[in-house]
Parts: structure tokens; sequence; C-alpha cells
């Protein structure tokens, strides 16, 4: 088996393979197109070189080399490995040095961060490509491999510590259909857009793997998508399914909405906890229902999710079929009352298999078959799982469990307030007391909204769920993948 085939040839062999695969910018591949071009890249990467389970990394814009590259690799047998474009210096020199990868394809406007990474690792800018596969077939016969030979890595966001590569394996990939196909009805000639870069697991899984082996067409957008851009692409190529997160489904109502964003047959949210105002005010404007879901890195796929089936604004969702979720107290005993907090574990067919070079961590997450996400769930008793923050975010304020996100979804119900992050900070008692920033819209007066905000959260909140004092930031600190970093706001 392989991977890169699972993926492409259904079309092929279904004769599908004239239909288009990719559009980005006016460029239209065909699935034999870039089932040939991906050959070409397999057959490039082998003469460089590169030997079977070798990874090769890609710090690479959306676009049709990079998929066509990431297939490429997996189809030589070797493992593809996409880094963030937006990666801070060290870390991209951890992911250089710690994945003792041989070459890399990069963007031009990023060879200065590679170069000032110190790595040394062979580099293929990505405006020589043609160059560099001139000499290459388009012809090449795919690598046998096992289940359970590593196909990509994926490197985690570094929120509790240096990125970890999560390795996963050929046998995981065809999963990545499931939900694309039986849920968002995603079929051939449907087109599917992300705003979310495919260097992150979601719309890797649900795009690249599980869009393309649909038979999909994925629409990709080169640069970093704001709300204009993601407008313009919505508007002018008409998907069927759009994926994005919720502080860009936020900043979309702050805009005119376009006919086309009627036009989608549905949303998909996931990356962050979905605020269920959020959620009901995009229903409301766009006509078209809004499915929030939890995935990660070490998944590769969603595995809680909203369904057409069975949807509620506010929750997470439900696990899917094929993953098994629980709750489990700090002591390792099964949650099974109705609304109370745990730990979220996890076990679906296409977890991770291990960190790269990273065995006791491996052994902390992965316990029988069983992933521990570091998310803090509740389940309600009609079975629905709601997010209360990641167990290292939870507050203990008087005693009592505070979940971050409550507070926060809270406070962005409040006009005039564009984002908002509860902490716990110690005060000079050196007693836990909560602590809100937010990020005021232009044009506000940070005095009168800091009232409305202590006024809404004592009107729908305990009070010892309600932050004493509101701090104004121009910015919330956040990981490159755009994730908060709470510790530098605990941090004061």
């Amino acid at each position: 088996m392989n991977g890169a085939d699972d993926i492409l040839r259904p079309s092929v062999a279904a004769g599908r393979g004239d239909c288009p695969a990719l559009l980005c910018d006016g460029r239209v591949l065909s699935f034999d197109e870039l089932d040939r071009l991906a050959n070409r890249f397999g057959n490039a990467f082998l003469a460089a070189g590169i030997e079977r389970q070798q990874p090769v990394l890609f710090l690479l814009d959306d676009g049709p080399e990079l998929v066509a590259a990431y297939l490429g690799a997996m189809r030589a047998g070797l493992v593809s490995v996409a880094l963030n474009t937006r990666l801070a210096v060290k870390d991209l020199a951890h992911a250089l040095n710690d994945s003792g990868a041989t070459l890399l394809l990069a963007e031009p406007a990023l060879l200065g961060l590679v170069a000032e990474s110190g790595a040394a690792i062979r580099v293929w800018p990505a405006d020589q490509l043609d160059e560099i596969l001139a000499g290459a077939s388009d012809e090449l016969a795919s690598a046998e491999m096992a289940p359970e030979d590593t196909a990509l890595w994926m490197y985690t966001s570094g929120t509790t510590g240096q990125p970890k590569a999560a390795v996963h394996v050929h046998g995981s990939l065809a999963l990545g259909e499931r939900h694309v196909r039986e849920n968002l009805g995603v079929g051939p000639g449907d087109r599917i857009f992300s705003t979310s870069k495919l260097f992150f697991a979601y719309p890797l899984g649900h795009c690249l793997i599980g869009g393309l082996r649909a038979g999909a067409t994925l629409v990709l957008h080169r640069g970093w998508p704001d709300a204009a851009a993601a407008a313009e692409v919505i508007e002018r190529e008409r998907p069927a399914v759009v994926l994005s997160v919720p502080s860009l489904y936020r900043l979309l109502l702050n805009t005119p909405l376009s006919g086309g964003f009627r036009g989608v047959r549905c949303y998909v949210s996931a990356g962050e906890r979905l605020p269920e105002e959020l959620c009901r005010r995009w229903m409301a404007e766009t006509g078209r229902p809004l499915y929030e879901g939890i995935g990660a890195t070490e998944a590769l796929f969603l595995f809680i999710a909203n369904t057409p089936a069975a949807t509620r604004p506010g929750a997470c969702g439900r696990p899917l079929p094929w993953a098994e979720a629980r709750l489990l107290a700090s002591d390792g005993s099964a949650i099974t009352a109705p609304d109370t907090a745990g730990d979220l574990w996890v076990r679906m067919p296409s977890l991770f298999r291990r960190y790269h070079n990273r065995p006791e961590n491996t052994a902390a997450a992965l316990v029988d078959g069983w992933w521990k996400s570091g998310d803090v769930f509740t389940v309600d008793a009609e079975g629905w799982w709601r997010p209360q923050g990641r167990s290292d975010d939870m507050i203990k304020v008087s005693g009592q469990w505070v979940s971050p996100g409550e507070v926060e979804e809270v406070a962005l119900t409040v006009p005039g307030v564009a984002d908002a992050v509860a902490v716990g900070q110690s005060n000079a008692d050196g007693l836990i007391r909560l602590m809100l920033y937010a990020v005021a819209e232009p044009g506000q007066n940070e005095t009168a909204l800091e009232a409305r905000v202590v006024e809404a959260l004592r009107g729908k909140l305990a009070i010892y769920k309600c932050p004493r004092t509101v701090r104004f930031l121009e910015t919330i600190p956040r990981t490159a993948t755009g994730k908060v970093q709470r510790f530098k706001l605990r941090e004061g």
C-alpha cells in the first residue's frame, strides 16, 4: 500500500483523472496532472539521494507545489513534513535540527530565516523548482509501504515547550475521507476551501487527505488569510464546504457578507472553542449550518464534532463513529456523572504512533492505545461534549475550578470586544485571582467598555468566576499556529 495512492488513485481509477483536483490563483490542475507532478517530485527527491523513510521538509505557501511535493515524497517512501511558514527563528532551528532532514523546500522570502537558523541543510527555493524538476520523469512506481510505515510528521504548536513531531503512518490516511464524505457530504466535483493553511492538521487531514480522496477540488489561497482575502476567495470560487476558525468567522461578521456565503453548503469550525453566540450569529447571517468539532495534530482528523444528524450550538458535538472518547479524573478513575469536568482521552485509528525522538513524552501521552489530549471536557445528560479549556489552563479560585473558556465566551458577547483571554495570576498574598485581558475594537472607550464587560460577567456567571479587573492590550500573544500564549499573560 501507499498513502499517496490512497489519496489520489480513487479518482484516477474511477475515470475522473481529467477532473480538477486543485484551483489556485486561476491555475487548475486535474487529478492526472497532480498525479504526474507528484511523480516528478518523488523522482527528484530520490535522485537527490533522500532514502526511504527519511523526512523531507516543506516551508512552502499553499499551492500546487506543496500538495504535489507532499504527495510525491510519500509515494517515494519518504516522510512528508510541512512546517509553519510563520515559525520564529528558534522554532524553525529546532525543527530543522530535530528532524535530521537533509532537504528543505522553501519560499524565497523565507530563505533569510532559514539562514538565520544556522541549520546545515540543503535548500531548494520554490522559485527554482521548475529547473530542479526539469529532468524528473512523471512516471514513478509507488513504494510499497506497510500500514505502520511512517507517512508524515506534524510538529505541535509548542505551547507547553519545544514543538514535538507527531509521527503518522500510511495505514491511517484513508480514514480522512469519512468525516468529509459521510458528514459534510463532499463528493466528486465539490469545491472545498480552508482558510487555515495546509501545515495545520485541520486542513491537511480534511482537505489534502480527505478532500482529495473523496474526489473534491481543493481551493488554495496563497498568502496569510485575513477576512478580506477569505471573502474574496469564497465569492470567486463558490466552494461547497468552508473550513475556518472562530476568530476569522468573528472578523467576517464585521464585514458585509456577499451572496457567495449563502451559496456554501456548510461551514466547519475547529482550532479553538466556538462561542454559542458566534455560532448562532453566523448561521443567522448566512442561512447555512456551522458545525463545530475538535481534532489535534496527534489525531490528524476530527474526533468529536457536530454533524447534520446531530447539532447543538455551544457544544463541540459528540464522538464520531471512528473515535472513542472518555473522561478521567486526576486519579485515573472514570468520570460518568453529567456535567463533571475531566481530562479527555481519545482512541482512534489515526492517532500518532509516537513523538519523534521523544520516548518520555510518548509514554506520558499514549497509554494502552489511548491518547491524553490535554483538554478538559464535560458531557451533559444528553451526551453533548463541551470543552472547558486545556488542563494546564484551568484556574482554581477560592477552592473552585474555573474554565477560562466560560469567562471568555461571556466577554466576547459584549459589543466592542474583539478578543478576550482569562488567566489566573497570583496576588501579593500568593492567592490566585482571575484576570481578563481583552482587545477593544477601534474607537472604543476602554473605561466604558470595561464597565460593560464586568456587568455582563456578573450577570451571567457565579461571582467567583468573575474577574475583578479587565486589562486591555493591543493584541493577545499567540504562537505561530494562532494558539494563545497564556503563560505570557500570567507573567503580567
